[in-house]
């Protein structure tokens, strides 16, 4: 896998989200902050106004710092106040990203959770996870691993792990 184009802090990485049966769900444009082994730290802003069912109103310019492991089937996004506090962190479920050049592409598996700065979580969209299984036809391996995934993320959050300690 070529790290060697997003090496440099600073640089601008685009970051696409796929679906399992390889349609585009989303893209936006983040700099690199840091990288620590497997571990990419990217910020980036929203560059529109976004109404989520779950998070309300995320207003234009909207700060993140994104924890992305390129051996992990998980990331973390911590949404900041404009005082730079953390507001919230959301998570994803996901295959581990594949970076090309300033290209890094990950698959969504649906299943996400919402923590609060109190350490509550919410976990969203174990109904689509299970609906999008059955259409796309999820391996068993990858339902399997996506399970684990999400035991991980929570006993990370449990415990006030990396990210949930900064």
């Amino acid at each position: 896998m070529p790290m060697n184009a997003i090496e440099a802090p600073g640089k601008t990485i685009t970051v696409r989200v796929m679906k399992y049966d390889g349609t585009e769900h989303r893209r936006w444009n983040a700099q690199l902050a840091r990288r620590d082994g497997s571990l990419l730290i990217l910020e980036a802003e929203f560059d529109i106004e976004v109404h989520h069912s779950q998070l309300g109103h995320i207003p234009l310019g909207t700060r993140t710092v994104e924890y992305y492991w390129l051996d992990k089937w998980y990331n973390v996004f911590r949404f900041l106040k404009d005082t730079g506090e953390t507001r919230f962190w959301y998570c994803n479920i996901n295959l581990p990203p594949i970076v090309e050049d300033s290209l890094m592409t990950y698959v969504d598996l649906d299943i996400d959770v919402l923590v609060q700065t109190d350490f509550s979580y919410q976990i969203l969209d174990l109904d689509e996870f299970e609906r999008h299984a059955r259409i796309f036809s999820y391996p068993p391996d990858v339902q399997e691993s996506t399970q684990n995934a999400l035991a991980e993320l929570i006993l990370r959050i449990e415990s006030r792990q990396f990210p949930f300690n900064e």
